[in-house]
């Protein structure tokens, strides 16, 4: 096998993570900072020319773990809006906005000595280019919603286009007003962790859906409302895209009553040439979304900016 069949993917989320994928979908050598994976809060506090450099440690650390291998190319996966290689916006990460980070993590590593192509994706659509390639389905369509902190949507092949699902309009109510870009009605200013938060200053989100669980009647009705939001998405998607399949992956997928979701799904959607849909819960899976930033570095496969 050719030593240039490796490349680094890389995940910027509550932790930086980076690990090296062979061609085949095979992960090693992962390196994650900060070391305490409980520390969650420790990446929204670094000012972005710290976090950057932190993304660049962790690329480093993979390189020079494996002498003798010539990396092909590295991919940072992390949410928000990309386009030339510059993070346009990201509302939970919002001290990166801005940030030119193609072409400071290319420098930064030349500086070390390390030249290595490096590109940018969404993170949704690195979970969804991961599962392609763990399922054997490169070639075929993957839509996945990442929920935890916000909403993700992402789909694999990449497409032209922003791709912020989670901002989808689901909801016309004025009062709708909890996500973290300061949108109106949007879908992960309902079911977006942050979000949930916002609303229930009392409660944590665990705690809203186990009170649900118990009969509390204002628990109960924000289920229903969280779960016609993620219905109210995904129809729209089918609309747009046609049937298929979606998988919902990420932590607060505990959250999932999937029998409620496809009765919600089944009243949003009713024309008959768009009901072979289905829907899969996969747990949150960091792995994953290596394996799909690697793919992106060695397929050169980032979607055009619009």
């Amino acid at each position: 096998m050719s030593t240039k069949t490796h490349t680094i993917g890389v995940v910027l989320s509550k932790r930086i993570s980076a690990g090296l994928v062979a061609v085949d979908g095979t992960l090693s050598g992962i390196q994650s900072y900060p070391e305490d994976e409980f520390y969650q809060d420790a990446l929204v506090e670094m000012p972005s020319e710290h976090l950057l450099a932190a993304i660049c440690d962790q690329i480093l650390a993979v390189h020079k773990a494996n002498p003798g291998i010539e990396i092909a190319g590295v991919c940072v996966a992390l949410p928000g809006i990309l386009r030339h290689g510059v993070v346009e916006d990201s509302p939970n990460l919002p001290q990166i906005k801005g940030a030119r980070i193609v072409a400071v993590v290319e420098a930064t590593l030349k500086e070390h000595g390390v030249s290595i192509p490096v590109s940018a994706v969404n993170d949704a659509d690195a979970v969804a280019a991961g599962l392609a390639q763990q399922q054997g389905k490169l070639g075929s369509l993957i839509r996945v919603w990442t929920i935890g902190t916000g909403i993700g949507f992402g789909r694999y092949p990449l497409v032209d286009g922003i791709g912020e699902g989670g901002h989808v309009v689901v909801t016309l109510d004025e009062r709708e007003t909890y996500c973290g870009c300061g949108g109106r009605g949007h879908m992960e200013g309902i079911m977006g962790h942050r979000a949930m938060r916002l609303r229930f200053l009392d409660m944590e989100p665990e705690d809203v859906f186990e009170a649900a669980d118990n009969g509390d009647h204002r628990c109960i009705e924000f289920k229903k409302l969280w779960h016609k939001a993620l219905a109210a998405g995904t129809a729209s998607s089918i609309h747009v895209g046609g049937p298929g399949k979606f998988y919902l992956t990420g932590y607060n997928v505990r959250f999932v009553d999937l029998p409620l979701l496809n009765h919600y799904l089944q009243q949003m959607v009713r024309m008959s040439p768009l009901q072979a849909y289905s829907v899969e819960i996969l747990p949150q899976n960091t792995e994953t979304m290596l394996i799909g930033a690697a793919v992106v570095a060695r397929t050169g496969a980032v979607a055009p900016s619009v």
